[in-house]
């Protein structure tokens, strides 16, 4: 079945063009690179997986409960319109926010493949682009993964949000080969993985969470990459150039912020955008969501030496300026933990079911006259 007889909303037109700009560079320097980033390329290469074969797509997913979620997670619980809502309502609900969320996923996904793929064209060094030749791979199995998931699983999807969108086109039209890795790999991806992280850790649904679980596994990796490269090279920034990448990161996570509220889900239900917007503003849940889901930008943007006096004051209207005294290093390593134990848990059961059924046909033919 065409993508497009699954969407919400007809999402125009088949290709989204970007007029991109900037300059490819090529290096002639092939005996040379920095050694934590040649490591970090060396375990792109040794982590690479099939999404056919390590996830198990013959598990059910319930498409009016994909993922377990509690009622008072949905924006509408406690407001005039819940009381009316029958259970079949509330199910198609929790589908469609599902969908919603994991079509912005996939979207992004999409996104990060193309921008990685712009910074193997831009990036000046050679070490820098043998990684992100390998994370190109990462995102365009991401995509795959989470396309098959609402195709074959949820059976709907939601065009790109708009805030999703414009952030993806700025981040692609800035001709300094900088800004993919500064949109892409701490924005974009930051808040996805804390995203990823919310619903990993809080899904009671085996599918969706070894999606997660492996996905957020490479998406460690790419933060890391992203943390190196921008590192190194902002330290040879003057304070007007700082300043210049400090507005594009403030005006990046009000736009993230704002992409967080699903009114596209509400007004598909017949409420208005006006009082979708105001549920949503008045949801406790959200706004614990939108202020976890800084939890991976903030301490990062800190952490590659964007942190003028303009950016605090954004974190502080965001409600997030804490959020920097977080330990990303422990969260990473955290990511791959639990996609290694969820795999040897898997493993685990399913060897001790092959042991059972030979087991079972050693019995079966000692009884046997």
């Amino acid at each position: 079945m065409s993508t497009h007889e699954l969407y919400t909303k007809d999402p125009g037109a088949d290709v989204w063009q970007v007029p991109a700009s900037g300059a490819a560079r090529f290096s002639w320097e092939y005996a040379e690179g920095r050694e934590r980033l040649l490591a970090l390329y060396q375990k792109g290469k040794d982590k690479q997986w099939d999404g056919a074969k390590r996830i198990d797509w013959e598990l059910e997913v319930d498409p009016y409960n994909p993922l377990g979620t509690p009622d008072e997670a949905l924006t509408l619980y406690g407001t005039r319109h819940w009381s009316r809502l029958t259970e079949r309502d509330k199910g198609e609900l929790r589908r469609h926010y599902t969908a919603w969320n994991f079509s912005q996923f996939l979207h992004g996904e999409q996104g990060a493949m193309v921008c990685a793929a712009r910074i193997v064209e831009s990036v000046p060094d050679l070490d820098a682009k043998f990684y992100s030749a390998t994370q190109t791979m990462d995102e365009a199995r991401h995509a795959e993964i989470f396309g098959r998931f609402l195709h074959e699983k949820v059976g709907m999807l939601y065009p790109i949000n708009d805030n999703l969108q414009a952030l993806l086109g700025d981040t692609l039209r800035d001709s300094r080969w900088d800004m993919p890795y500064l949109g892409m790999q701490v924005l974009i991806e930051g808040l996805a993985l804390a995203a990823f992280g919310m619903i990993r850790d809080t899904t009671d649904k085996p599918l969706p969470k070894q999606i997660l679980a492996y996905v957020m596994q490479d998406e460690a990796r790419h933060v890391a990459f992203g943390r190196m490269a921008l590192r190194d090279y902002y330290k040879q920034l003057t304070d007007a150039e700082l300043r210049e990448r400090e507005e594009f990161v403030i005006e990046g996570c009000y736009l993230m912020r704002d992409r967080l509220r699903g009114v596209e889900v509400l007004e598909n239900f017949g409420i208005s955008r006006k009082e979708a917007e105001e549920f949503t503003e008045q949801s406790e849940f959200l706004h614990l969501f939108r202020k976890l889901l800084f939890s991976r930008i903030v301490p990062c943007v800190k952490d590659i030496g964007l942190w003028g006096e303009r950016l605090q004051k954004a974190y502080l209207d965001m409600g997030v300026f804490e959020m920097g005294n977080s330990n990303l290093d422990l969260l990473m390593t955290q990511d791959e933990e639990i996609a290694e134990a969820l795999d040897r848990e898997r493993f685990a059961a399913e060897e001790a079911e092959r042991v059972a059924e030979v087991e079972a046909a050693i019995q079966e033919g000692l009884d046997t006259p």
